[in-house]
């Protein structure tokens, strides 16, 4: 398994500060690999390491290392003592991370000491160097107080507000797209498609400008929902978030009310520019196919390959 940089972000982004709970070892039968993780903060948690006793424990001692901000590895045995039959053991890293933490972590391969003094283990400063030189990830290892876990990937995210004709045909065009990770938002479950991509996470908000806080402050947002009182909101919220990129679908009418109501809401006419209306390419039409294919033109166009490849050539 690889560790999950981009939920490890949200989750920070969220409650500010969070232990992550990873299955370091295993000897024997477990409930889970090495690798697996969960995340635990004041008052809750995502992901699991097996549930049970087990988690129970591990949650407790999460927020315990919460309070004294110290990162720990625990070997736990799976057997009476905890209620369960494995019968084999783990051990358990429990790291305390906020935004100056993540800003250290690596793109691909995280090598770190956990506990203890020594120098990491050959094994692992070698499995590092491979991965500097090949891209080779490697496999989760812990020894002599050290962890290296591979790095999941880096996803483009990409936010789509509305499910109605334009939403449905970008998240067709963009959802088979390589690198990309597709969060759609609307406001009843009524209002998707009864089959979604399993690239795709649905997001049901009654109020969709409320979730904007929960995107990553480097995703691209395309605003296409029924109400322009809704769109507007989203660009408000957005405006005070942050954001890569984001497009409006709409009219010249539109969009010029919209800039005068931003404007009047606080916000200044360069940070109103950032966000494009219309979205596409105009001189494709407006059928909704059509404006999915000129979003996924731009979107491939302004791709990290593309961008290297222009540098290459400049």
């Amino acid at each position: 398994m690889s560790m999950d940089i981009r939920g490890l972000e949200r989750a920070v982004a969220e409650h500010g500060r969070v232990a992550r709970v990873v299955v370091a070892s295993v000897e024997g039968s477990a409930p889970r690999e090495p690798g697996a993780a969960m995340l635990v903060w004041p008052d809750g948690q995502s992901g699991t390491i097996g549930g049970g006793a087990l988690e129970f424990e591990a949650v407790a001692h999460a927020r315990n290392a919460l309070a004294n901000g110290n990162d720990s590895l625990v070997s736990r045995p799976l057997g009476p003592a905890l209620g369960q039959c494995c019968g084999g053991a783990v051990v358990l890293a429990t790291e305390i991370y906020d935004e100056a933490r993540l800003a250290s972590v690596p793109g691909s391969a995280y090598l770190r000491r956990v506990t203890g003094h020594a120098d990491p283990p050959l094994p692992m400063q070698r499995a590092a160097a491979r991965n500097r030189s090949s891209g080779e990830f490697p496999q989760t290892i812990c020894q002599s107080g050290w962890l290296i876990e591979p790095i999941a990937p880096r996803l483009r995210p990409l936010w789509v507000y509305g499910a109605g004709h334009v939403g449905r045909a970008i998240v067709e065009v963009m959802a088979p797209l390589p690198g990309i990770a597709i969060t759609w938002v609307d406001t009843g479950a009524d209002r998707f498609p009864g089959e979604i991509p399993g690239s795709v996470t649905k997001l049901l908000a009654v109020s969709p400008a409320s979730v904007v806080r929960h995107a990553p402050g480097d995703a691209e947002h395309l605003i296409l929902t029924y109400s322009h009182a809704l769109d507007l909101e989203i660009c408000h919220q957005l405006l005070c978030h942050g954001f890569r990129a984001a497009g409006l679908i709409g009219s010249a009418t539109k969009w010029a009310r919209f800039r005068s109501r931003l404007r009047s809401l606080g916000h200044s006419d360069a940070q109103v520019s950032r966000i494009r209306c219309p979205i596409g390419d105009p001189m494709l039409g407006k059928h909704p196919q059509a404006v999915a294919v000129g979003f996924a033109a731009e979107w491939l166009s302004n791709s990290p390959a593309a961008e290297t490849e222009m540098e290459a050539n400049a």
